[in-house]
C-alpha cells in the first residue's frame, strides 16, 4: 500500500528561500509604510535581529526546522508581546505588511487562504489592550 504524504506549509511556500523573502518583504513594508508606523514605531532601529527570529519562528511553525525553539525555547508568543500595546489596530497593521508582503510570494490559492486564516488568529490572539 502506498503512503500518502501530506505537505507541510513551509513545503508548498518552497521552502527556505521564499520563507526569507516573505519576512524580508514583511520588514521592507513595515519600514517604509506610512500607514505602519505606530506598528514600526514598537520595534527597535535595526530590524535585522527581528528579521532573523520571525524567519526562525516562522520555519518552525509552517512545519519546517524548528531554528527557533532550538534557539530560545517554547515561542510563548503571547508573553513575548506582553510588553508591547497591540490592540486592533497594531494587529491589522501587521497583517497588512504580512498579507502585502504575501502578493510578492508565489503560492496556491489553498495556501494563501490557510495563511491568512492563521495569521489573523495568531495576530488576534496577540491583542492585550
Amino acid at each position: 500500500m502506498e503512503e500518502v504524504t501530506q505537505l507541510t506549509p513551509y513545503q508548498m511556500l518552497g521552502g527556505e528561500a521564499p520563507l526569507r523573502h516573505l519576512v524580508d518583504r514583511f520588514y521592507d513594508i513595515m519600514d517604509t509604510d506610512p500607514r505602519v508606523l505606530p506598528l514600526r514605531q514598537m520595534h527597535g532601529p535595526d530590524l535585522t535581529p527581528i528579521r532573523q527570529k520571525l524567519f526562525e519562528f516562522l520555519s518552525g511553525w509552517l512545519g519546517g526546522p524548528s531554528l527557533f525553539i532550538e534557539k530560545y525555547g517554547h515561542p510563548m508568543l503571547r508573553a513575548r508581546h506582553m510588553p508591547f500595546a497591540v490592540d486592533e489596530d497594531a494587529r491589522d497593521q501587521w497583517l497588512l505588511c504580512m498579507y502585502t508582503a504575501m502578493d510578492e510570494v508565489p503560492m496556491e490559492q489553498a495556501l494563501r487562504d490557510h495563511l491568512e486564516d492563521a495569521f489573523f488568529r495568531t495576530a488576534d490572539f496577540m491583542r492585550n489592550r
